[in-house]
């Protein structure tokens, strides 16, 4: 089920331009040739994540779900001088792929790449994030977010990706595992009072976190 409808998705990428023209190419790419290329961000959402990253201007950048790296190239865009991206990928096929990427376009020195469990690798990061980018798998949300929280700098923004799932969670009877665990997500932020939240009908979903 596609929640906007592709004219409008097309109509509003005609009049923004906060996306980096320079991976156009990567973007074309991936999506011409990578047999899950529906997981990556798709141009328009880059563009917003460029965006908040340069209001924000953070010094440390923590990204959960690097795929090909088109997002966390989209992120890097507001990087103070002196700062970093942490992104956490699973599959060490993509994260080879998106490292590739991050030297052609000259971040390879500021994108710290782990492969692996991010339940695991996140406890070890020592430094309080000022932005951080939630799209990996659905059934983790919770886990993610409740190790993010007390990691988040005073002002920092959490942003989670998928939140509408597809428009499953609209379904009066939600079925599926991964609809069933962003429901949940969508519910645990609901009812928690330390934080203030948005939810965003932007492509499939964004909800941006922070707290209070």
């Amino acid at each position: 089920m596609e929640l906007i409808h592709p004219k409008a998705n097309e109509y509003v990428d005609q009049y923004s331009n906060a996306t980096p023209p320079h991976l156009k190419a990567m973007y074309e790419a991936i999506l011409a040739e990578h047999p899950h290329a529906h997981l990556q961000s798709n141009w328009n959402q880059g563009g917003f994540l460029t965006f908040i990253s340069k209001m924000l201007r953070p010094k440390y950048i923590i990204e959960i779900g690097t795929f090909n790296g088109f997002s966390t190239l989209c992120l890097a865009e507001g990087l103070t001088d002196e700062g970093q991206i942490d992104t956490i990928e699973i599959r060490e096929e993509d994260a080879t792929r998106a490292q590739k990427y991050f030297d052609q376009y000259g971040q390879g020195k500021k994108i710290h790449q782990h492969i692996g469990d991010a339940k695991k690798i996140l406890p070890n990061l020592p430094q309080l994030f000022d932005l951080a980018f939630i799209d990996a798998d659905k059934t983790g949300y919770n886990d993610y977010y409740t190790l993010l929280k007390p990691k988040m700098s005073p002002n920092g923004i959490i942003i989670a990706d998928n939140t509408l799932f597809h428009g499953e969670v609209l379904e009066e009877k939600i079925s599926g595992k991964n609809a069933k665990a962003i429901q949940a997500f969508n519910e645990l932020l609901a009812i928690d009072d330390e934080t203030e939240k948005i939810m965003l009908t932007i492509r499939d979903g964004l909800t941006l976190i922070r707290k209070k």
